[in-house]
């Protein structure tokens, strides 16, 4: 703005223009027999607060149903995630996957899996010696 010109009064109009555009379309609507479409975006504007509100309980339903607390079955710790998620236990590092409330292990094709027994090797030794003599 210049300084050295004078001051003048004007009027601005421009924060009108979207809710006088809003207003007239209404009433165009509203004139030709469309008033069903500017109730039903009123509704819809009602309804939007709830959206928020639907959105949020939907998700915690799904995710107490999704959530599974189980057991690591090589370290026995305690953990959880979500169905069909893999992941490491936290504790022993090896890799699960939770499936039907239990987690279960990631073992590549082709593996074969066994439990490893104890033999006590002492008592063995002992017998040799016994029938050696």
């Amino acid at each position: 703005m210049n300084v050295n010109e004078p001051r003048s009064f004007s009027l601005n109009f421009s924060g009108l223009g979207c809710p006088l555009f809003a207003l007239c379309l209404i009433l165009l609507l509203s004139s030709v027999g469309l008033g069903w479409l500017v109730k039903a975006s009123f509704v819809l504007l009602l309804l939007l607060p709830l959206v928020p509100v639907v959105l949020i309980y939907g998700f915690q339903w799904w995710f107490r149903r999704n959530l599974v607390t189980a057991a690591c079955p090589i370290c026995s710790v305690e953990s959880q995630n979500l169905k069909g998620v893999e992941f490491r236990c936290p504790s022993c590092g090896e890799p699960l996957k939770a499936e039907s409330q239990q987690f279960v292990r990631l073992t590549p094709p082709g593996t074969i899996e066994v439990q490893a027994q104890t033999v006590d090797i002492q008592s063995n030794v002992i017998e040799i010696q016994a029938h050696e003599e």
